[in-house]
């Protein structure tokens, strides 16, 4: 009897008998976003870590989340601020500005791209969320996932989980979201517009033009500065030629470390008592309205552009001013291959695309200085 007892006692304290069917959704959820990542693709190295994140988070009584546990030590990366600028100094090692610079007017087209952040801002409002909720939620039509979260970690904690599951999603839905929007709005001899090439940056603008960058932007949206400085330090280490380790460290060592951790802290939040609310469902539907704006903006920038140039300007690189880098200008490529084989509109898109990360992480300064 006793060795029965004993049993009985060990089984009522495990999870098997706390777990609660909330708790197991969660978990279903948390699987299927592993299966994303590793059968589809779809942004395998944030979905993995955030699914596997969830299930960590939804397991009764490990203390995981607790003070003291495991997760919430993570979440401190998070929660301080670190995270995404050092996911940032990764990107602007990685990133090469020479399209931009080429072509100065597609910052137009990056900017034009926000405009799904301000229009999804206002609804938000008037769904019944405050400003700080409404401001996060509308940061996920930048298609930005580290901007999304430092933005959300600093006005509306509590709605990180919801957020950033949004926003990578879309981030990895973008070949099935965007074509059909672009379609739409463009017709099929506009789509067969074949650019110019872009042309090489001099060495020298290429380390001034981040420089520059930072300073302004610093001193207009103080707010987007540990964003926006991160960015452009990394491509300083990338562009200068003479801190190769630095570069080679910020593109892989540096941000796949950091990726494991900001994965796994999003997963922390997807709690069932913080996820299964019918505000996360509010929140991914605001956010797919947010970037189906933003897609649609820029596109129709692109449309100004093409008829201003005399037609030369192809409106499907608008698509790529939401920062989802390099996704929506791959995406552009390809439509623009399936119209005319002979047009490669890739560099060209790129232009847009990465002054879509610059224009977010600016969007974000600012609602966080509106916010006060």
């Amino acid at each position: 009897m006793d060795i029965l007892h004993m049993i009985l006692s060990f089984l009522k304290s495990s999870g098997f008998a706390a777990i609660q069917w909330q708790q197991l959704f969660m978990i279903i959820i948390g699987l299927t976003l592993i299966y994303l990542g590793i059968k589809k693709e779809y942004e395998p190295l944030l979905l993995i870590p955030i699914g596997f994140g969830a299930i960590l988070s939804n397991f009764p009584l490990t203390g995981l989340r607790s003070e003291g546990g495991l997760l919430y030590y993570f979440y401190f990366g998070i929660k301080s601020g670190i995270f995404p600028p050092l996911i940032f100094l990764g990107i602007g090692a990685m990133t090469d500005f020479s399209p931009l610079l080429s072509k100065p007017y597609t910052f137009l087209l990056g900017a034009a791209a926000q405009f799904g952040i301000f229009g999804t801002l206002i609804g938000a409002k008037l769904l019944g969320f405050n400003f700080n909720e409404a401001a996060s939620i509308a940061i996920i039509g930048g298609a930005d996932g580290p901007t999304a979260i430092y933005l959300t970690s600093k006005l509306a904690e509590h709605l990180l989980g919801p957020i950033a599951v949004a926003a990578y999603s879309y981030m990895a839905l973008v070949p099935i979201i965007q074509p059909p929007i672009i379609k739409l709005l463009t017709t099929k001899k506009e789509r067969q517009t074949v650019m110019s090439e872009v042309h090489p940056i001099p060495k020298k603008i290429r380390i001034i033009f981040p420089i520059i960058l930072t300073i302004s932007a610093s001193l207009l949206v103080p707010a987007s500065t540990p964003l926006i400085g991160m960015l452009m330090l990394g491509n300083i280490f990338r562009e200068s030629g003479v801190v190769d380790r630095l570069s080679k460290t910020s593109q892989n060592e540096l941000i796949n470390i950091v990726t494991i951790l900001l994965g796994v802290s999003v997963g922390s939040k997807m709690s069932a008592e913080e996820f299964l609310t019918i505000r996360t469902i509010m929140i991914i539907g605001l956010g797919l309205v947010a970037f189906s704006i933003g897609t649609a903006a820029g596109v129709l920038m692109g449309k100004l552009m093409y008829w201003l140039s005399g037609r030369k300007i192809n409106p499907m690189i608008g698509a790529a001013g939401v920062s989802a880098v390099p996704m929506a200008a791959r995406v552009v490529q390809k439509l623009g291959q399936e119209e005319n084989p002979a047009n490669f509109l890739l560099m060209n898109a790129m232009g847009p695309n990465v002054a879509g990360v610059i224009g977010s992480a600016v969007a974000a300064g600012i609602l966080l200085s509106i916010a006060g």
